[in-house]
């Protein structure tokens, strides 16, 4: 198949660049920045130029996004013109085009304010049917985004299916009290728990939501490395996350203790995979317990495809590619 991969010079965008034609499918990039796996540089909120990347195209992995650290440099209007105008461009086209999958790449930063919960109350258990409050207009657009993937394929017949993918990215956290408070990698192997998914796994997802398009039609699902916990359990990971996770896998103490970590005190949130395991057929590799078996035998904790597209250095600071999740 031809696949057209939007926002191919991110990180996401990259990792799918890199193991589609592995897969045998023709791998066609498009994206506002020059990079090795961009064939097609420009704006999606160009619609002619949407069009001019369409042709023969079978399947479509809508990437390209403006993210939340763009919140600090970008107006809301600019949020508004590439992550609402250009999916409906992107829509458009594929359905001229004949598209026959549609996988738009959202975030888990759409659910906004449900991530917190009230001082005193559990730990919020994050599925598909909690309903979503966005608290800035990174998720608001994104929102709206899945909105139009939802309208299109019941107006249009267009199978879409859209994937609210938690932390993947390689970037410093955008927190300054988390970067102050945690070593980098610390910080990103603690949220294998709760809220992280490497993008190996990441790819994978994007791969069965294009295959499964046809027959689901439209669908979403959370896009998250598989959490040790269970719901009984959200009252104690709110006050004293470290005991429930020593509880499911003790050996990370002594490891944590030799590298001189610390496991977050509590956590407020868990985004749940079950649905995307269950109806596509995923079955994410790299969670908690593998990553802490990977550092006890003092290797490095990604996926090779994690540390292939991380190793370029041109991912530093905001770009216009990846989603990210809050």
């Amino acid at each position: 198949m031809k696949i057209l991969v939007t926002g191919s010079a991110g990180h996401l965008g990259e990792a799918l660049m890199r193991t589609l034609p592995a897969l045998g499918h023709d791998a066609f990039g498009m994206d506002i920045r020059p990079s090795p796996f961009t064939h097609l540089v420009g704006s999606i909120k160009e619609r002619g130029f949407v069009a001019s990347g369409m042709r023969g195209v079978d399947a479509v992995l809508h990437t390209a996004t403006l993210h939340k650290p763009h919140i600090a440099t970008h107006s809301r209007q600019d949020f508004i013109d590439t992550n609402v105008t250009g999916t409906l461009n992107l829509l458009e086209e594929a359905t001229l085009a004949r598209v026959k999958a549609f996988v738009f790449t959202s975030t888990t930063s759409t659910f906004g304010r449900a991530l917190i919960p009230p001082a005193g109350e559990p730990a919020v258990w994050i599925s598909e049917a909690v309903e979503c409050l966005p608290k800035n207009i990174y998720g608001a657009t994104k929102l709206a985004g899945e909105h139009l993937c939802d309208m299109w394929c019941h107006e249009k017949g267009l199978p879409c299916i859209v994937l609210r993918t938690s932390r993947f990215f390689p970037e410093a956290d955008d927190d300054p009290a988390a970067q102050a408070a945690y070593d980098d990698t610390n910080l990103k192997v603690n949220e294998f728990l709760y809220g992280r998914v490497d993008v190996e796994d990441a790819v994978a997802a994007h791969v069965l939501a294009m295959q499964s398009a046809p027959d689901l039609g439209f669908d979403r699902f959370i896009v998250s490395a598989t959490t040790p916990f269970v719901p009984a359990d959200m009252s104690e990971v709110r006050q004293d996350a470290a005991s429930v996770v020593k509880r499911y896998v003790p050996a990370y103490e002594a490891e944590y203790a030799r590298r001189g970590w610390s496991m977050t005190p509590s956590v407020d949130r868990v985004y749940v995979n079950h649905r995307a395991r269950e109806k596509l057929g995923w079955r994410p590799h790299y969670d908690f317990n593998h990553v802490v078996t990977r550092l006890l035998a003092a290797e490095d904790y990604r996926s090779p495809l994690a540390r292939a597209v991380g190793s370029r250095g041109t991912q530093g600071g905001a770009t216009a590619t990846d989603p990210s999740s809050g």
